[in-house]
């Protein structure tokens, strides 16, 4: 059973989505053991508290730099035994100690397909007012391993989503959210807990 630590800073709704896929059964050989939030009013926290997850708050800003805020960070998921980390919606860029420490074993969702609409600059609404600026027939979500570079990790899974005439950024967002990012990121969660992902240079290859 592997020890999966979701990091935070907002709403949760991806962390939502994978309580959800856990309670479910579908991620049967992992289970969501703490959330740690870079944000101590991150709604993800009471999420967490209300399916008995268990929870931390470490603020970058109350570290006096940013190299004991990474100490801290590692401290807390050696303690947490993490077999696999979660960036779900945390606005915090990790360093690359923690990058090093855990190569292969951080996955981040990012609503576009990548490698468009990705990189330092890139998220939120961002990413969607991009895509309809280009006019992009379809857009999406990529769940990815996390390497030194934003957005730049060996892919694991994309799942496309339609762009619809009139879409606004909000509605893109919605859309992706629902269609893409809350269905490839517990699915990518799950083959990794399954030790079913093989990473080759920057392709990942699926066994079974």
């Amino acid at each position: 059973m592997k020890n999966i630590v979701v990091l935070v800073s907002g709403g949760g709704t991806n962390l939502q989505a994978l309580i959800d896929a856990q309670k479910q059964g579908m991620i049967p050989n992992g289970r969501i053991t703490c959330v740690i939030s870079s944000n101590p009013d991150a709604y993800a926290l009471v999420r967490a508290k209300e399916n008995g997850i268990g929870t931390r708050v470490i603020v970058p800003r109350e570290f006096p730099s940013r190299e004991i805020y990474t100490k801290a960070l590692l401290e807390a998921l050696f303690q947490e035994y993490a077999d696999l980390i979660v960036l779900a919606g945390f606005m915090t860029i990790l360093d690359e100690a923690v990058i090093h420490a855990y190569r292969n074993q951080i996955i981040n969702v990012h609503p576009s397909l990548i490698p468009s609409f990705c990189g330092p600059g890139y998220y939120g609404l961002r990413v969607h007012e991009a895509a309809l600026e280009r006019g992009v027939k379809y857009t999406g979500a990529t769940v990815h391993f996390v390497n030194e570079v934003a957005d730049d990790g060996p892919i694991i899974l994309q799942k496309p989503v339609a762009v619809q005439p009139g879409d606004t950024p909000e509605t893109l967002q919605k859309r992706v959210m629902q269609e893409a990012e809350w269905v490839i990121l517990p699915q990518a969660v799950s083959l990794f807990c399954d030790g079913r992902l093989e990473v080759k240079g920057k392709t990942v290859w699926i066994k079974g």
